[in-house]
């Protein structure tokens, strides 16, 4: 049913462009209301259709990872459903697994509006959303009654984030605080210390008080659950290598590369309608596919310092299941996308999917895995 829409997103998206966030809460509204009434008919139907038209499985796509069945490498990036609203939902669009967030331990309102914008002629995205959140006490609760509609049906991930009004130098604390409300109502959590937009957040990158951040996380890490860094591409190689150290020292379960770029080098646009300021002026990320090569090269280079030892999340510029193939031969087990999925529509979800059995059999492989990193290796 959905699939008739298709030729009408193009609109959708020209309608949606002026205030693309207001629409964002729109669709995350309709999803949490979709799944609070799960059980009623209409409801029922919509999540039907939702199945029949983007989930696409084959058993060379599914792998197992941290004890974790992924029946698609394809999921949702953090940054799309900060609250978990629409957490039940994900997987009946064919998303493999889901990442919430990010989420802090205080609630906070985020950065002034206008702070989302799209740059269609770069096929990007800019945002200083400022990790708006209803705060982990809050997602807890609605994580709690969502699985107790449903259990979760896709593994679901949630991304940490240091709250604004913590000093740098409590940063620990404040995400382990997260972590202790949230441990039992997802299946890995991620410690986001690359996101542009709360002020001073990049520093915790380096060595010493990334360190820290670690070292307090394991030790509370009772259930064992998978704990993953996401970094920024704007590491140097050394950083990256420091970061990777780290990850072997404190066994984390992977890296995910990358989260949004303060650079602004080849962008088409030059100058953003709603402000009226130059883009080379404005503050916040970019996504899309202005970092998908910068985030392949980050994959690949990881990929090679671990010598494949530690799994990665590729995420960046993901639009198409070429570019998806591109990230898994560099390296990647898992993709995640969120921009792309916002100028594609849900359709791209299953075309990825399609597409990456084309390349096994293209490439005469019989199994996903058997292509992760296969760039990389001689």
């Amino acid at each position: 049913m959905f699939n008739l829409a298709k030729p009408f997103y193009p609109l959708v998206l020209t309608v949606t462009e002026n205030n693309p966030e207001n629409a964002h809460q729109q669709l995350l509204k309709t999803l949490h209301s979709l799944d609070k009434n799960r059980g009623k008919t209409w409801s029922k139907w919509v999540l039907s259709n939702l199945e029949k038209s983007f989930r696409f499985e084959d058993h060379r796509l599914e792998q197992n990872l941290w004890g974790l069945t992924f029946k698609s490498p394809v999921g949702l990036a953090a940054g799309c459903d900060k609250d978990g609203l629409g957490a039940g939902i994900w997987g009946h669009f064919g998303f493999g697994f889901a990442e919430i967030g990010a989420v802090t331990l205080y609630e906070q309102p985020g950065n002034p509006k206008p702070r989302l914008f799209r740059l269609p002629q770069d096929e990007g995205a800019l945002n200083r959303l400022g990790a708006n959140n209803q705060g982990a006490k809050t997602v807890t609760q609605t994580l709690a009654e969502t699985w107790q509609r449903q259990p979760r049906q896709i593994p679901i991930g949630i991304n940490l984030c240091k709250s604004k009004v913590t000093p740098l130098d409590q940063a620990a604390g404040d995400y382990v605080g997260s972590f202790r409300y949230l441990v039992d109502y997802a299946d890995y959590f991620v410690i986001n210390v690359s996101s542009p937009n709360t002020p001073g957040l990049r520093s915790l990158q380096e060595g010493e008080q990334l360190n820290d951040i670690l070292y307090e996380f394991q030790s509370i890490n009772q259930q064992k659950k998978p704990l993953l860094v996401k970094i920024s591409p704007d590491l140097s190689w050394e950083a990256i290598k420091l970061i990777i150290d780290l990850a072997k020292t404190y066994e984390l379960a992977g890296i995910i590369a990358t989260n949004t770029t303060i650079k602004r080098d080849g962008l088409k646009t030059e100058i953003l309608e709603k402000t009226g300021h130059s883009l080379q002026e404005e503050a916040g990320g970019i996504s899309g596919k202005p970092i998908r090569q910068r985030s392949t090269e980050v994959i690949r280079f990881i990929y090679e310092q671990t010598q494949g030892n530690l799994p990665i999340i590729g995420i960046g510029g993901i639009f198409t299941a070429e570019d998806a193939w591109e990230k898994i031969v560099a390296g990647a087990s898992l993709l995640q996308l969120y921009t792309g999925w916002i100028y594609q529509g849900p359709w791209c979800i299953p075309d990825i999917a399609q597409g990456l059995i084309e390349h096994l059999e293209k490439h005469k492989l019989s199994h996903i895995s058997e292509a992760v990193g296969m760039n990389c290796k001689g």
